[in-house]
């Protein structure tokens, strides 16, 4: 099983993100990891409006396997009553929606349950929103590329809820009548930005941190070896290197008048951090 993070942001925008951590990659696919879902906000012309709430009861992701769809198993990462109101969650910032444990594996859908929606207009009642559908077989959205959740890390999601196309005006505002209420027709966008992972750690001697310390990254290809990228640690002894595209690797430390410590097969996971960490002996 791998752990799980779901995190809840509305308004314009509902996006996933992913992020891991691990300090040991080997047979990841056995091990757990962290999935985080995320709900944020985008930019949205809203000025009348006091409150854009939504109630969400369950969540849950489905495994892609070698069976027929019908046969594709849904996994329950909500089961609680969680409220939002999407105006807070606008401008980059999010709201923790999930963070259990799930199995290793790609996940081609997340089903995410409303069961109640309303807006609160400045100088208006409340209005309560009917959510078609939304309790009972939930609201479908699709990954495209798949979500791949590794074993050891933590996979971060993003939804985009598009408020705009969401809440839709039934009535004029320019008109005598005014607002006659809004019809709920929830629109939400699943944004996979995971192209590039980070590997970040640090180098010691024992608990001294070793300032200048070079790390080598490199990638095997047949007989042949590349370099990838490099860092220096700080005087904190830390080193990072973002950006670096899914696949296995060789990370190597070394610093004058110590010995160089090799790993191989390190895991790069696509949009997450991986961790390794050195520790020298002196020669």
């Amino acid at each position: 099983m791998k752990k799980v993070k779901l995190f809840l942001g509305i308004l314009s925008v509902l996006g996933i993100l992913f992020a891991t951590a691990c300090q040991d990659l080997d047979n990841t696919n056995d091990q757990q990891g962290n999935l985080v879902i995320k709900l944020t906000d985008a930019p949205f012309p809203i000025d009348m409006i006091e409150a854009a709430t939504v109630n969400i009861t369950k969540v849950e992701v489905r495994k892609v396997t070698d069976g027929e769809e019908d046969g594709y198993p849904y996994i329950t990462v909500l089961g609680e009553s969680k409220d939002f109101n999407l105006l807070d969650l606008r401008d980059g910032i999010t709201a923790d929606l999930v963070d259990t444990v799930i199995e290793a594996g790609d996940y081609d859908l997340i089903r995410v349950h409303v069961d109640q929606a309303g807006l609160v207009v400045i100088g208006k009642e409340p209005y309560k929103l009917k959510v078609p559908s939304g309790p009972q077989t939930g609201i479908k959205i699709f990954m495209e590329p798949e979500l791949h959740v590794a074993g050891g890390l933590t996979t971060d999601v993003l939804l985009d809820f598009n408020l705009e196309k969401s809440f839709i005006l039934k009535g004029n505002l320019d008109s005598p009548a005014g607002i006659k209420g809004f019809n709920f027709k929830p629109v939400i966008r699943a944004v996979n930005n995971t192209t590039d992972g980070t590997v970040e750690g640090m180098v010691t001697n024992s608990d001294t941190a070793l300032e200048n310390a070079y790390v080598l990254m490199e990638q095997v290809v047949g007989l042949d070896t590349f370099e990838i990228s490099s860092a220096s640690a700080d005087e904190e002894g830390y080193y990072a290197m973002p950006e670096i595209l899914a696949g296995f690797y060789n990370l190597s430390a070394t610093l004058a008048g110590f010995d160089t410590v090799t790993f191989e097969g390190v895991e790069v996971v696509e949009g997450n951090l991986t961790v390794q960490n050195f520790i020298l002996t002196k020669l």
